[in-house]
């Protein structure tokens, strides 16, 4: 596999089950939002993936974040795409040796976990079917550059964001919904009075989300 990955086997296995496919935030690493894999739906398999770049002392990112002399913050959008390429070749793994349903794909990201779920799932729609996007937003530049063109109307997202995120503003997080909104995309946003971070009703709501989607 070109990622590491925790994984979490469904309870009833089938022919092919569903797939969750787990992507942490910044400085972070696979075990975290690992730690509420028991309490999702049991005929999934999840996939909790860590980040591809080290940082120091500990931890791992999807992409470097930088800042300029004025204290401003800006990506490294060049290494979010390729990490964005490779989650897509991760899928393609575990479908090769996992008896996944290919249709019921879902990607669930965290903070920078969610930026790329989002440029994964537009840039390769053919290998996903749903987003749960977690206080993340919308990062244009890093979409494949045809994306509008390709084949996507089936997928479907849950969006959330805590009102008094300190990390990521959100106003930054709200710009998503009409976003997907306008390629047609069917999208559930919900805020929470929070900071960054999953409070349990943001969980449970994405659970029911999970469990009354497909």
């Amino acid at each position: 596999m070109n990622l590491h990955y925790l994984l979490r086997e469904p309870k009833e296995k089938k022919d092919k089950n569903p797939a969750l496919i787990l992507l942490h935030g910044y400085g972070s690493n696979e075990e975290d939002l690992f730690s509420f894999a028991g309490e999702l739906p049991e005929d999934y398999y999840i996939f909790s993936v860590r980040a591809p770049y080290n940082l120091q002392p500990f931890g791992h990112a999807w992409y470097a974040i930088h800042f300029d002399a004025d204290e401003n913050k800006f990506s490294d959008d060049e290494q979010a795409r390729q990490s964005k390429d490779l989650i897509a070749e991760f899928i393609d793994q575990i479908v090769n040796e996992y008896p996944l349903d290919t249709q019921s794909i879902t990607l669930i990201g965290f903070s920078q976990g969610a930026i790329l779920s989002y440029a994964t799932a537009l840039s390769y729609p053919e290998k996903i079917a749903r987003v749960v996007a977690l206080s993340g937003y919308m990062n244009e530049n890093i979409l494949s550059d045809n994306y509008t063109t390709f084949n996507n109307k089936h997928l479907q997202f849950f969006i959330s964001h805590g009102t008094v995120d300190q990390v990521i503003p959100v106003d930054w997080g709200r710009k998503a919904k009409p976003f997907l909104e306008k390629l047609g995309l069917a999208v559930t946003y919900k805020e929470y009075p929070v900071g960054h971070g999953v409070v349990p009703q943001n969980f449970y709501d994405f659970k029911n989300w999970l469990e009354t989607t497909k």
